[in-house]
């Protein structure tokens, strides 16, 4: 017999989607603890167990791995294959699409004639408080993007107007902004420059103890001056996403939460395994109750009103947001979590939901 971390190394499986699996009844453990509730398999469900880390990892639906594995174990070979070749002629015709309307939408790329942001370049000098940039590092450092294929999204954009200061980082599934003070903008304009990761948390390094620092941009190169201290680089040459646009959000329900309270129900609160594309993670589904309470909410609840967002990124928002208390905004399930500082309406992140299925 195996237990379920033994399960999880020899199968690829994780544990928390050997949970899954037994919840919904594809792969259930040969034994269950009475008093403990610890799963032990048989030798015999390893290879079951195995055949479903493949499905998985080529994205087949739930309802297909259930026949599949069913087909398996009783050695019809026939539905096995019908049920392969059926998924892998959708997984064709569904990439053929779309690269169809990829290839529409380059065209339209092609045609337009400005990008998404035009970055100025203008040289400008501002002076900064030091805990202020430091303190908008840390909010939004946690949402920056670490794809390969997106490189415009790996670093924190700095974006300067009159006497402020806005940081900010996306990875697309998850949005973070900071709004600190500044002054001495030479030029009056607009100033934008993306620093690459390695360089803001070089630029935060610099900061510690640093009471009022001085930022200079100029044609594509970032500096940052503490006393007679100092570091800089080159700014990411792609252009960054219009993010004011994508914080334009209508007025949902608002629910405060003590930080470190929430954060345990979190951490210890109940989770769904969401899949996606053969990967998972766990989800949090949360409502906010009658008397304004937001609450995680076990499998089986349901309800119009529940959003599901992401585990690991919301611990990560909360563990970036500072402060004793929060501000949680819900709107439609399909649109983004917002969580916000009560004192600090511009210091904010969003989190995109996820689509619960049946």
């Amino acid at each position: 017999m195996r237990s379920i971390g033994e399960m999880a190394r020899a199968s690829g499986l994780g544990v928390s989607a050997l949970r899954f699996y037994d919840r919904a009844g594809v792969l259930v453990p040969d034994q269950v603890d009475p008093v403990t509730g610890y799963r032990w398999y048989a030798p015999e469900q390893l290879g079951e167990a195995r055949v479903l880390s493949r499905l998985r990892r080529a994205g087949m639906p739930l309802a297909d791995v259930r026949l599949v594995l069913a087909g398996w174990t009783a050695a019809d070979t026939d539905l096995v294959r019908g049920l392969l070749r059926a998924h892998l002629r959708r997984l064709e015709e569904g990439l053929s699409a779309a690269r169809a309307e990829f290839s529409a939408l380059v065209d339209l790329l092609d045609d337009r004639e400005y990008p998404l942001m035009t970055t100025p370049r203008t040289a400008a000098r501002q002076s900064v408080s030091g805990p202020g940039l430091a303190a908008a590092l840390d909010a939004v450092r946690f949402a920056a993007g670490t794809d390969p294929e997106l490189p415009v999204l790996a670093g924190v954009h700095l974006d300067a107007e009159g006497d402020t200061l806005h940081a900010v980082a996306t990875d697309r599934y998850r949005m973070a902004v900071a709004r600190t003070a500044a002054g001495g903008h030479g030029g009056g304009g607009r100033v934008q420059a993306t620093v690459p990761l390695p360089l803001a948390d070089a630029m935060r390094a610099l900061l510690d103890g640093a009471d009022e620092v001085r930022l200079v941009v100029d044609d594509g190169r970032v500096t940052l001056e503490a006393g007679d201290r100092q570091t800089g680089g080159r700014c990411l040459e792609q252009d960054f996403p219009d993010y004011r646009r994508l914080v334009r959000l209508p007025a949902g329900r608002r629910a405060e939460v003590d930080v470190a309270a929430f954060t345990e129900a979190v951490r210890t609160g109940p989770v769904r395994l969401h899949e996606d594309g053969g990967t998972g993670y766990e989800l949090t589904v949360l409502e906010v109750t009658e008397d304004g309470r937001a609450v995680p909410v076990p499998e089986g609840a349901d309800g119009q009103d529940l959003v599901a967002v992401n585990r690991a990124f919301l611990l990560d928002a909360l563990a970036a947001a500072g402060g004793d208390r929060l501000v949680l905004e819900f709107g439609a399930p399909t649109a983004p979590l917002v969580l916000r500082r009560p004192d600090d309406e511009h210091t904010f992140s969003l989190l995109m939901p996820v689509r619960l299925t049946d």
